[in-house]
């Protein structure tokens, strides 16, 4: 009878961790996917997000309109931080894979300097928008991280409907399929890179949002999203949407169930040796996707 609480525990905090993490995820795998680009600064794109949810949450009373307000502030104000930092930087250097990591840590590092130049280095707690427990006999749930989860999982269909339905999201696969080809139909590549890249951002941003009333905003909380983010990328395939999402749920829950019924640490290297597994057996990851 032990075991049971300790287990659902272990469910529910798994379920948060594979709904945010499918959703960071999900963006930097949509900027390789399309660009064939390594985004280095994707983390912190996540750690502005939240550090933006935070100053709004400082601004507006309400815990419920401040989130209300940062989930549509935060995405707009770090994707067009995305889009600029493209057309100054990217396009000039043509998205060369050397240079384009070289520059987007110069952005990593810009980033994290101005956040601790400006809110400073303590980590910085946020409210959450709603606050109820659902009872059980052991403990109660937090309403919270099921509100997290059912966003998480409703953002997620609603990009898995916009890669699907929507004109740009056609061109962002065919771009994806063959680059030339989709040029020569008159996709406009080098604009629709600036939207892919703008919009990875915002979804690192969106999950962000979601999270930062369960964990605090500082400006080093962008490294962990980002290692993770790459382990989940590198095992669904480079490039895979579907891959991404299904690593994700083996990465969440093996990561989260390990941490909460074992210990953290041993979660990394369980997670670690996955990966280790996976890559010798399928260099190119469980599903890789052909492209031309």
């Amino acid at each position: 009878m032990e075991l049971l609480p300790h287990l659902l525990l272990a469910l529910l905090e798994s379920a948060v961790n594979t709904s945010i993490l499918a959703l960071t995820a999900l963006g930097l795998s949509l900027v390789f996917g399309v660009m064939r680009v390594s985004n280095m600064a994707h983390g912190e794109f996540f750690m502005l997000g939240a550090v933006i949810t935070y100053l709004v949450s400082t601004v507006v009373g309400s815990p419920f309109w401040a989130f209300a307000i940062a989930v549509v502030a935060a995405p707009l104000a770090v994707g067009a931080i995305a889009y600029v930092f493209d057309f100054l930087v990217l396009q000039r250097i043509k998205y060369q894979q050397e240079k384009t990591i070289v520059a987007t840590i110069a952005l990593l590092y810009l980033a994290q300097q101005s956040v601790l130049s400006t809110v400073g280095p303590d980590a910085r707690s946020v409210e959450p928008p709603v606050y109820f427990l659902i009872p059980l006999p052991w403990f109660g749930i937090s309403g919270h991280k099921l509100v997290v989860v059912v966003l998480a999982l409703l953002l997620l269909l609603c990009m898995w409907l916009f890669l699907k339905r929507s004109r740009i999201g056609l061109y962002m696969r065919a771009t994806q399929d063959n680059m030339e080809m989709a040029q020569a139909f008159g996709v406009p590549v080098r604009r629709l890179y600036a939207i892919v890249f703008a919009t990875g951002a915002m979804i690192a941003a969106l999950a962000a949002v979601l999270v930062v009333p369960i964990q605090q905003a500082h400006y080093l909380m962008g490294q962990n999203p980002l290692m993770m983010s790459f382990i989940v990328v590198i095992l669904g395939g480079l490039g895979s949407i579907r891959g991404t999402l299904l690593a994700a749920a083996l990465v969440g829950f093996g990561d989260g169930m390990v941490s909460v019924l074992v210990s953290p640490l041993l979660a990394k290297i369980v997670v670690t040796l996955i990966v280790a597994f996976v890559l010798i057996a399928r260099p190119q990851g469980l599903f890789a996707e052909k492209t031309t």
